[in-house]
């Protein structure tokens, strides 16, 4: 029999408060690593989109008016209060994204991260003044909010990228929707409580939970909302391009990566493999930066090859609160089925099959490592988002940045390498929003500009460079004496 919690039905957050969808309609929420039921939520359409717009027009100018302390002590608040929540939002991380039990404290730790830094850049919002060319003239420049921010997240890191996408907009003034994934909608409830009791007001954030062709296009083609933060796939950002360029809305959109990991042959290629399986296997492949492109300088691809094998095998796949476990299921039957197809087509093509393959449990998919798949196959060109390594072996330095260049997507990379200054050149010539020597290619730093080259996206978050983007710059000149006139 299912559980209070398991039949409650979550409303919309609109104005501070739950609301069901007008029309009534709800779906239903599970856990991808076994199919519990964990609730329901309201299902949007255009209209509960309407509502939200509203919501957020007539709260932007109180929030934008409010002294930047006042600001900064909300955020600050809300990030003691995700600590003090932290129990109960690992507890909806895990169940509703399959998020291992580390990972999900990471997010929750993250949030918290990400909310001060927010707060820090609440007193950093700077312009400027300019040296006037008359004489009488004082000349400045200011930084205003944007207005209503949609923030679009996925499902992949629930918490920490709504967060990421939703703090840094308040910081500067703006109101804010988020439109989470279907897959994921009660963690952007959770999070917007938790603001809500740190003392945000009605309607500076409001959350539409439904899907995309119901409540997300409404709100994209919504004449009120000025800007767009979307984190996804390139085939829907590309969407959201083409719906919003007729109103010029601001765009920052991070999308898809086939991110490659150099290793280049003075690196040790156990200690290499280790570090691959991580950037290659972390949350079963689900992270846009991912290291699922391998490129290995062929001195010690076989050997770095049969290393991360031995740790495929060796992860541990079980109880996502199991601090031994690796990494939980893919999100969906469909997400598991991209996967199997990428895999088998690059066996079909010639790709030896070292380990892994197939399912081990429900969702749970083996962690997989190809070798030298061809290169023109979508295994190696396409977005597996699954636990799968694709190992090339190339000649040399010169080949490995070629093959690392040979993608429509530039969103990250990481070099192995000991030798910083091959690190440094490698770093300089790969096309990519971020390139880590060292280490694999996902990382995270709250200051950091996220973002990518290509069909990787347009615009950078995180830190100042989120408040860059989500504000308006304005002149401003103030004559000093009597203004000449030119008749």
């Amino acid at each position: 029999m299912a559980t209070s919690e398991q039949m409650r039905v979550h409303g919309l957050w609109i104005d501070g408060a739950e609301h069901p969808a007008q029309a009534g309609a709800t779906f239903a929420v599970h856990a991808p690593m076994d199919g519990t039921l964990l609730g329901y939520a309201a299902r949007a359409q255009a209209a509960d989109a309407d509502s939200a717009v509203l919501s957020s027009r007539r709260a932007f100018p109180v929030w934008a008016a409010l002294p930047p302390a006042e600001r900064e002590r909300i955020l600050l608040r809300a990030a003691d209060k995700v600590e003090q929540a932290s129990a109960a939002l690992l507890d909806l991380v895990i169940d509703e994204s399959g998020s291992t039990i580390s990972k999900a404290r990471y997010e929750v730790t993250y949030t918290a991260n990400l909310l001060r830094a927010a707060a820090g850049e609440v007193r950093r919002l700077y312009g400027d003044t300019l040296p006037s060319e008359k004489p009488h003239r004082l000349s400045l420049v200011i930084r205003e909010p944007l207005g209503v921010v949609l923030a679009i997240s996925p499902f992949n890191a629930p918490l920490v990228l709504l967060a990421k996408m939703v703090v840094f907009p308040l910081a500067a003034g703006n109101a804010v929707i988020a439109k989470p994934s279907e897959e994921t909608p009660l963690i952007a409830l959770a999070f917007a409580q938790i603001l809500h009791e740190a003392g945000l007001p009605p309607g500076v954030l409001n959350v539409v939970t439904g899907y995309g062709g119901e409540c997300g296009l409404a709100l994209v083609q919504h004449p009120d909302v000025d800007g767009i933060a979307f984190t996804g796939s390139t085939a829907t950002g590309a969407k959201i391009a083409q719906i919003a360029a007729p109103a010029l809305k601001r765009l920052q959109l991070e999308l898809g990566g086939k991110n490659p990991l150099l290793v280049l042959d003075d690196a040790d290629p156990v200690q290499a493999a280790e570090v691959a399986a991580v950037g290659a296997f972390y949350h079963g492949g689900q992270i846009c930066m991912s290291s699922s492109r391998i490129i290995v300088e062929k001195g010690i691809a076989r050997p770095f090859a049969e290393a991360l094998v031995r740790k495929a095998r060796a992860l541990v796949l079980g109880d996502l609160r199991d601090e031994r476990t690796a990494y939980g299921p893919l999100i969906t039957p469909q997400a598991l089925e991209k996967v199997q197809r990428h895999v088998q087509g690059a066996i079909a093509a010639g790709a030896q099959l070292l380990a892994g393959g197939d399912v081990y449990n429900g969702l749970v998919y083996q962690p997989t490592v190809l070798y030298a798949p061809p290169l023109d196959t979508p295994a190696w060109r396409e977005e597996t988002f699954g636990p799968v390594a694709y190992v090339v072996p190339v000649d040399d330095l010169e080949a490995a940045i070629a093959a690392a260049n040979d993608s429509a997507m530039g969103l990250s990379a990481g070099v192995l390498t000991n030798d910083m200054q091959r690190g440094m050149n490698a770093a300089r010539r790969i096309r990519c929003g971020a390139v880590h020597v060292g280490t694999h290619s996902f990382q995270s730093d709250a200051l950091a500009p996220i973002g990518g080259f290509g069909l990787s996206g347009i615009g950078r978050s995180g830190g100042r460079y989120s408040i860059e983007h989500f504000t308006e710059l304005k002149w401003i000149s103030l004559e000093l004496g009597q203004t000449p006139r030119p008749f």
